[in-house]
């Protein structure tokens, strides 16, 4: 979601900044700007010069080319909406011109040079106050947003020392945040702090700059060298040093390490679109994400630099008595699947909780539960306060799938396994999802060897399956030809149906929310036995049915579903094992998967499921990689 870039130079840093927002773009974002500390047109020192726009970061750009924006001390923001509309006026950075004068004109206060600016990630939940508070001291808002009481509030605390003003502010904050500050006086000084959304310092070469940044992808070709910020945490960089402060105000030491981040400017290649890249990447993805595993060990999920003695994996996983996995969007459907699996192979009770609704209600907790957190990013808000609200719970043992060992996630759990999709810029998660359920079911494995219920032969077999999935994923996406030609039948409609059974449920729900997010048709999934309860009455030769139908021990059960459409004149659009002897007919369109993979179908039926709904969206002309009101990665509740 939003991105924060910083920089304290001795050099022009206004192409940095711009580099660093293009890096962060994949996020997603409504709006940008950029604010500097440029030289006051009448000589006398600098002044805090801003610009903002709606549109791409390549037209903020070439905005500040056209105004010849140039600055050694600077900060630039991507937003996606929270509080206000998109607009210029909403768009970051935000700045403060002090209180307005009685008597002073609005056009007149407006026109006043500008104190603080200041860029923000997050959610402020008592704006409501501060704002009443500030307007009662003559300030004038000029925005719908949270954050602009912020840098009003900054103002009001300042009396000569930036980082003082910060750390008095942020102390009257509730909610998240990560904030980049400048003020007018204090040229090449920048105050950072974070409280629930990340940011990051990069330390410069040669003692010439230092940065800040929300993400250190934005910071790559700049420098490697990053301090990753710790709750509470209030950072103050100038050139060539920088200090930290944690939050009752002590000097805090972090550690320093060496990120090789890449790029988010990917090359495309012969793919139109980024998601269609990193769909068929995902033979590849697999096979990394599988890469050096010769045996089901616990030692697999163990974070090196995390788990304290006793802590480690295997005793952990002979000390649970169930799981308890939490997540967001497709990773929770990926939680989804996991639950049949660890119920099924590791005979554990297994409760899968919408990361963002379990904090919020009464549950019974239990200390000798594993607690799984599945996150793309390992910056997913919701998903940190669910694992800190399980930790405060007594809930101590616990253990991430993640994609990025750097991120809070996996600095936050005892144990890890890192997926390598590698970057996924399309904000429709593909290959994120399919070595997110890899990862998990090595760890049912690994929980089922650790109680005892899983045989050498069975270990066997199972690697044997996992290390064939790359060949056979590259068979399924070899069915592109065919699905899209379900594609050009799709983009004429408006509303869709999704059925699986079992494990393919939450295929099922995953292939109806791909299908929402980038063509923008309803779509809605069921458990195909829930039909005759309720979703039958909606089911018309209108509405496509798309069933998932593997050759497993619930086919027929499916068989019979699908006859229940079939018999209310519905069309059904079949994703079809090739011994299920499921045939083509009149309302019956299907689609020949390769022979089934036993547990491990749920990562080939979602591939076909991607496809339809990414060659769908391009029919219908809508933005595949970036779609409408979403971002990447949500790093605000």
């Amino acid at each position: 979601m939003c991105g924060i870039v910083g920089a304290v130079s001795t050099r022009n840093i206004v192409p940095i900044l711009v580099q660093g927002l293009q890096r962060l773009e994949y996020r997603g974002y409504d709006s940008c700007g950029v604010a500097v500390h440029a030289a006051d047109p009448s000589g006398a020192g600098t002044r805090l010069q801003r610009l903002r726009g709606i549109a791409r970061v390549a037209d903020l750009a070439a905005q500040a080319d056209s105004q010849h924006l140039t600055g050694q001390t600077g900060i630039a923001h991507t937003r996606w909406a929270t509080h206000g509309v998109p607009a210029v006026g909403n768009a970051h950075p935000h700045v403060s011109r002090g209180p307005v004068p009685e008597g002073m004109a609005g056009g007149e206060a407006a026109a006043r040079p500008a104190r603080v600016t200041l860029v923000h990630n997050g959610i402020i939940e008592n704006h409501e106050a501060l704002r009443a508070e500030l307007l009662a001291r003559g300030y004038f808002f000029a925005s719908q947003t949270d954050t602009e009481v912020i840098v009003h509030l900054i103002d009001s605390l300042y009396d000569g020392d930036l980082l003082a003003a910060v750390q008095a502010a942020v102390r009257r904050l509730r909610g998240s945040y990560s904030l980049a500050v400048l003020h007018r006086d204090e040229p090449q000084r920048i105050v950072g702090a974070r409280e629930g959304s990340p940011l990051v310092l990069g330390i410069g070469a040669d003692g010439k700059e230092n940065f800040l940044a929300s993400d250190a992808m934005a910071l790559a070709g700049v420098t490697d060298q990053i301090v990753y910020l710790e709750e509470g945490d209030v950072a103050d960089v100038q050139l060539g040093k920088h200090w930290i402060f944690d939050r009752a105000g002590q000097r805090a030491q972090r550690p320093v390490r060496t990120v090789q981040a890449m790029s988010g400017a990917a090359e495309l290649g012969p793919y139109r679109h980024y998601m269609q890249k990193e769909i068929f990447e995902q033979p590849r993805a697999i096979a990394d994400t599988l890469e050096g595993v010769e045996a089901i060990v616990p030692e697999l999920f163990e974070a090196a630099n995390q788990h304290a003695p006793g802590d480690g994996a295997y005793p952990t996983f002979q000390s649970i008595r169930q799981v308890l996995i939490l997540a967001c969007g497709t990773s929770y459907y990926a939680g989804c699947v996991a639950k049949y699996w660890i119920e099924a192979i590791a005979k554990l009770p297994c409760q899968v909780e919408i990361a963002s609704e379990y904090r919020y209600r009464e549950s019974v907790p239990d200390p000798a539960t594993l607690v799984v957190t599945i996150t793309q990013s390992g910056e997913t808000a919701d998903t940190l306060s669910a694992l800190r609200h399980a930790q405060s719970l007594g809930m101590r043992h616990t253990l991430t799938v993640c994609n990025v060992a750097t991120s809070a996630m996996v600095r936050e759990c005892k144990l890890a396994y890192i997926t390598r999709a590698g970057i996924e810029i399309g904000v429709a998660s593909t290959k994120a999802f399919t070595t997110q359920l890899a990862g998990l079911f090595l760890l049912t494995l690994a929980l089922a060897k650790s109680r005892g219920l899983l045989t050498e032969e069975q270990e066997h077999e199972h690697l044997k399956a996992m290390r064939h999935l790359p060949s056979a994923l590259q068979a399924v996406l070899a069915l592109e030809p065919q699905i899209i030609t379900w594609a050009e039948q799709f983009a004429a409609k408006e509303n869709a149906l999704f059925l699986g059974r079992g494990l393919h449920y939450p295929v099922a729900q995953e292939g109806a929310l791909k299908l929402k997010e980038i063509t923008y048709i309803h779509a809605e999934a069921y458990a195909a036995g829930e039909l005759k309860h309720g979703p039958l009455a909606l089911v018309t030769s209108s509405m496509p049915v798309v069933t998932v139908a593997p050759n497993d021990a619930l086919l027929e059960k499916l068989k019979s579903n699908m006859q229940e459409v079939r018999a209310r004149g519905g069309v059904l659009y079949a994703l079809a094992d090739d011994d299920t002897h499921i045939q083509s007919d009149d309302g019956l369109h299907v689609i020949r998967m390769p022979g089934h993979y036993g547990p491990l179908s749920p990562i080939l039926h979602v591939v076909p499921l991607q496809l339809l709904a990414y060659h769908t969206a391009v029919a219908r002309g809508t933005d595949v990689d970036k779609p409408r009101n979403l971002a990447k990665s949500v790093t605000v509740e």
